[in-house]
């Protein structure tokens, strides 16, 4: 298990990242200003098509924040995401912007697939 946490100052908000690696998956947390927990979604592959299904744990119920981000991470990642965010509805942009801040942090530590045409990097485990 591989812990990491970092912080970052986007568009005149606070966003703080935890990413915890399991041997299949991976647990993000983003918090918005606070360290409130926010929804929890969960996200796999299913079979057949290797489609993606995503389910709202905890809260979510009207509000999707969080779900979209959650089944990008499973197509960008190949694994199982647990993810917890409290990033505001109305913010499509903040979204956006913690997403790409997240999968650029994911790319880094090798979480990440490689896109066709990349060089084969192996996996961190």
């Amino acid at each position: 298990m591989q812990v990491t946490c970092f912080t970052e100052d986007l568009h005149d908000a606070i966003l703080h990242f935890q990413i915890i690696r399991f041997s299949k998956q991976i647990y993000a947390w983003v918090g918005c200003n606070t360290a409130k927990f926010g929804n929890l979604y969960a996200a796999a592959t299913t079979r057949p098509g290797n489609g993606v299904s995503v389910t709202s744990v905890l809260g979510g119920a009207s509000d999707n924040t969080g779900s979209g981000m959650a089944r990008r991470l499973v197509l960008k990642t190949g694994l199982n995401i647990v993810l917890a965010c409290n990033i505001p509805k109305d913010s499509p942009m903040l979204e956006a912007a913690a997403e790409r801040k997240l999968v650029e942090k994911l790319r880094g530590l090798g979480y990440v697939r490689p896109k066709a045409g990349e060089a084969n990097t192996p996996t961190a485990q």
